[in-house]
C-alpha cells in the first residue's frame, strides 16, 4: 500500500507540472487539462456544435487514449471487455458532460482551477464530495450495472483506433476540421508538446490508477485516503508553479473561464460526482479505461462526447461571459438529478 501511494503521489506531482506547463505553452489558464473542455472542443472541431471560440481537435485527448493503450498493451494489461449495461452507460456519460459544462471544468481542471485561487471550484468540491457520497449510499445498497464479458480485440481497439484516425486526420487533412479564431478554442499548446503531454498523463493515470471519484469514494467506503493522495499532489505541484510564474489569483470574480452562480456549480459537480460513481470512475478514469480495451468506458466516452455537443447546441453549458447558465440549463441539471437518482435507486434495487 505504501509503494502504491509512492507511485500515485509521484504521478500527481508531474502530472501538476505537465498540466500548469502546458499553461505556459499556450493552453488557458487553469486549463492546462480538462477532460471536459477538451473533449467539447473536439466536438466544436467536428462540427458536432457551432460555438465557434470552442472548437479545436486537442491532442492532449488523444494522447491521454493512446498512451493508456499503448502502455497497457507493452505490460500485458489491455483487456478488451464490456457489455454491462452499455445504453445506460451512455447515458450517463452524456449527463456527467453536461454537469461538467454547467461548472466548465471536470474533476481534473476543478484541482486545477483550485490551484489556480478560482474559489468557484471550492464551491463545485462540495458539490462533487455531496455527489459522490450520495453515491456511496446507492452502492451500500448494491448498486452496479451487471457484469462484463471479455470481447474480440478489435472491440477494445475501437476508441484508440478513432483517436489514432483523427490525429491522422488532423495532421494531414486539417481542412476537414473547424478551429477557433478566438476564445479558449484558439488557446492551444503547439501540437508536439500537447500530444507529449497526453501520451506522458496517459502512461502515468494508466499505471497509477488515478481517479478523484474513486480517491473520494474510498474515503467514504473504506476510510481509505491512498486513491485521493494522488490529486493532493496534483493540486500542491500545480499550486507551486502557478505561484512561481505568477498565474495564482485568489478569489471568485474575473477568473479565467468560470462563472459564479454557486448553486449551478454546485449541482453541476453533484451529477459528476454522482455520475462518476455509478459509472465506476471520473471522466479522466474513463478515458484510461477505454485505453485499456473497456468498451464499457469507451461508451461512457461517447455519451460525453455526444452531452458536449447538446451541452452547446442547447445552451445548456455554464455561460462565463453572462455569469452563469441559462434557463434551459438549470432545468436540464435538475432533470438529469432525477434521472441518475433513479438509476441509482433501479440499479440498486434490481441487485438486492
Amino acid at each position: 500500500m505504501a509503494k502504491e501511494k509512492r507511485i500515485l503521489v509521484l504521478s500527481g506531482l508531474l502530472i501538476g507540472v505537465i498540466a500548469a506547463g502546458l499553461v505556459l505553452l499556450g493552453n488557458p489558464k487553469n486549463m492546462g487539462f480538462c477532460i471536459a473542455c477538451f473533449i467539447r472542443d473536439i466536438a466544436g472541431a467536428t462540427k458536432m456544435h457551432s460555438a465557434a471560440v470552442v472548437q479545436y481537435v486537442r491532442p492532449e485527448i488523444i494522447g491521454l487514449v493512446l498512451g493508456s493503450f499503448v502502455i497497457s498493451l507493452a505490460s500485458g494489461e489491455f483487456k478488451p471487455r464490456g457489455g454491462s449495461s452499455p445504453m445506460i452507460r451512455l447515458c450517463i456519460g452524456f449527463c456527467v458532460m453536461i454537469g461538467a459544462l454547467m461548472f466548465l471544468g471536470c474533476p481534473f481542471r476543478m484541482i486545477l482551477r483550485l490551484a489556480g485561487g478560482d474559489l468557484n471550484a471550492l464551491v463545485a468540491l462540495f458539490g462533487f464530495i455531496a455527489g459522490i457520497g450520495c453515491g456511496c449510499v446507492f452502492l451500500n445498497k448494491g448498486f452496479n450495472l451487471g457484469r462484463y464479458q471479455e470481447q474480440n480485440a478489435i472491440e477494445g481497439m475501437s476508441l484508440p483506433g478513432v483517436n489514432a484516425l483523427l490525429l491522422v486526420l488532423t495532421l494531414c487533412v486539417p481542412s476537414l476540421f473547424a478551429f477557433s479564431a478566438k476564445g479558449p478554442g484558439s488557446m492551444h499548446a503547439a501540437i508536439v508538446y500537447s500530444l507529449v503531454a497526453g501520451l506522458l498523463v496517459g502512461v502515468l493515470c494508466q499505471k497509477s490508477r488515478l481517479c478523484m471519484a474513486g480517491g473520494i469514494r474510498d474515503v467514504f467506503l473504506i476510510h481509505d485516503w491512498t486513491l485521493l493522495s494522488g490529486f493532493v499532489a496534483i493540486f500542491v505541484s500545480a499550486l507551486v508553479m502557478n505561484l512561481a510564474t505568477g498565474n495564482f489569483k485568489l478569489g471568485f470574480e474575473g477568473q479565467p473561464v468560470a462563472h459564479t452562480a454557486h448553486l449551478w456549480n454546485f449541482l453541476g459537480m453533484f451529477v459528476v460526482g454522482l455520475g462518476s460513481v455509478l459509472l465506476g470512475g471520473c471522466p479522466l478514469r474513463q478515458l484510461i479505461l477505454a485505453g485499456e480495451g473497456n468498451t464499457d468506458s469507451a461508451l461512457s466516452v461517447v455519451g460525453m462526447f455526444i452531452g458536449a455537443a447538446a451541452a452547446h447546441n442547447f445552451k445548456l453549458v455554464g455561460n462565463a461571459t453572462e455569469n452563469g447558465p441559462a434557463n434551459t440549463g438549470k432545468i436540464a441539471i435538475v432533470l438529469i438529478i432525477v434521472f441518475l437518482l433513479v438509476v441509482g435507486f433501479v440499479g440498486s434495487k434490481k441487485r438486492k
